[in-house]
């Protein structure tokens, strides 16, 4: 008994296709085995990076006494709605003003920031101007000058205003920046190309009808990474602030240093006051993870 010739080429097209199977389950099981070792490095760095945080929490939930126990606890405890109430209401700390102050203060000088950044940075990228490379230099060779030795001469400057003590004093100095028309501008650089920018002047609109209708929606994911970095400096900012404010009017950061005042400070309270700090943080980065993502896979695939 013979077998058909249909029968034979089903038999050998089953036997190449579990050939090539067994290649692909090789070859990805090969793979694996290679990337291991990054993923054992990745797992670590999480860790390292979460750890921190974790402890945090533990800190904050437990009481002061609980944490000066040899060995500490690593696991968070019950205490953690009673060390936020304290924190909130500690008087000298005043975290509610504090927040508020900060939110204000963060948010006017990272619209001004991103705003300004972005239109100078388109500027310099693709319009042609008279003094634009000397110009440019110079806003980059401000960079170079450390910031506290303009300390004295702007504390002279907002005394002069009578803006001591008002968070104009503290939003004015840093709502444009020299970093942050350096970076819109090496995005733009590379992400708007000179055709979009000819176009819309053959289509008679003017630089800044270009700028509000064209630069914005392409350097929105540059925008969104500047708004992050420029809001956690704002926010995280000590020096200048505890300068320029009172301890009646505080931001978050003297708030927390004058929670953390006494001679036996309460590490519980202020790890409690801390993470009330780090929310408004994680909504941010919330809020503009999208498009830093987006902006990130985009020049992924530009790459």
């Amino acid at each position: 008994m013979t077998m058909s010739p249909v029968r034979t080429g089903q038999g050998a097209q089953h036997a190449t296709r579990d050939v090539r199977t067994a290649k692909k389950k090789s070859r990805a099981g090969r793979q694996m085995a290679a990337r291991w070792p990054s993923y054992v490095v990745l797992i670590i760095t999480a860790i390292a990076f979460i750890a921190p945080f974790y402890y945090t929490i533990v800190i904050a939930s437990r009481s002061n006494a609980q944490m000066n126990q040899v060995p500490p606890p690593l696991i968070p405890g019950g205490e953690l709605w009673n060390n936020f109430a304290a924190a909130w209401n500690t008087p000298q700390a005043n975290i509610p003003k504090a927040l508020v102050n900060s939110l204000m203060v963060s948010t006017t000088v990272t619209v001004g920031t991103v705003f300004f950044g972005t239109l100078a940075g388109f500027a310099f990228a693709k319009l042609r101007f008279t003094g634009r490379s000397a110009l440019f230099g110079f806003t980059i060779g401000t960079m170079m000058i450390p910031p506290t030795l303009g300390v004295i001469p702007l504390y002279i400057l907002m005394a002069d205003l009578h803006w001591t003590d008002q968070l104009q004093s503290v939003i004015l100095p840093t709502v444009v920046t020299a970093f942050g028309v350096f970076f819109m501008r090496q995005a733009l650089v590379e992400a708007l190309p000179d055709e979009l920018v000819e176009a819309g002047r053959v289509d008679g609109a003017s630089a800044f009808r270009i700028f509000w209708s064209i630069v914005l929606p392409i350097a929105r994911p540059a925008m969104a990474v500047l708004a992050m970095l420029t809001f956690m400096t704002s926010w995280n900012d000590f020096f200048w602030p505890i300068i320029a404010l009172t301890s009646n009017n505080p931001t978050v950061q003297v708030a927390l240093n004058n929670l953390g005042g006494g001679y036996v400070p309460d590490h519980s309270i202020i790890m409690a006051g801390t993470l009330l700090c780090t929310l408004p943080l994680i909504v941010v980065f919330l809020f503009l993870g999208r498009q830093i993502v987006g902006g990130i896979m985009q020049g992924a695939v530009k790459g």
